[in-house]
């Protein structure tokens, strides 16, 4: 579990880091000023929840890949862990499922930092990572199909959930640019 959440929080600290420096970069040239930075990103995460809703039948784009499941029969726990840890912690390497990781890099990218964007990933990582606490007590099958069964159950809850956290960096984002 330790290696999963490592793997996860530097994956998500990797990219952050590199598109925070290219967004470094970015700033010059175009002249970006950080008020026209957070109106970027208000109106990228309101295209983006407008997608999570089905709003003028937008999908958000994504690959159908998972993570390969026959690594934990082929390599020791630590290397499937850290690697399972990363591809999540990229966020993009997997399925997307709501737009907070787009969100959540373009952010990284605006700041245009290279200390705020790792900080950015990082902490997208971890939120990633920590869901791997549903399964921390599992020790036999019949356990992980009960909690399957209720993450299943939590999926749309816990969609609007997410869904509702970003409306809120948005609004957050649009207060911020009028004040």
């Amino acid at each position: 579990m330790l290696w999963y959440v490592a793997g996860s929080v530097a994956g998500g600290a990797g990219l952050g880091l590199v598109l925070g420096g290219m967004g470094r970069y970015a700033h010059s040239p175009l002249g970006l000023s950080a008020r026209t930075a957070v109106g970027v990103l208000a109106i990228v995460v309101a295209v983006g929840v407008a997608s999570d809703l089905g709003i003028l039948g937008t999908k958000l784009p994504t690959v159908r890949r998972q993570v390969n499941e026959e690594w934990l029969h082929r390599y020791r726990g630590w290397v499937y862990g850290l690697g399972f840890g990363l591809q999540l912690g990229v966020g993009f390497s997997t399925v997307v499922a709501v737009s907070a990781v787009y969100g959540a890099f373009a952010a990284a990218f605006l700041s245009g930092s290279l200390r705020t964007g790792l900080l950015i990933g990082a902490a997208f990582g971890l939120a990633r990572a920590v869901t791997i606490l549903s399964v921390a007590t599992v020790r036999r099958a019949p356990q992980l199909v009960a909690v399957d069964a209720r993450l299943r159950r939590w999926d749309g809850r816990a969609r609007i959930l997410a869904i509702a956290l970003e409306a809120t960096l948005g609004a957050v984002a649009v207060v911020a640019l009028v004040t």
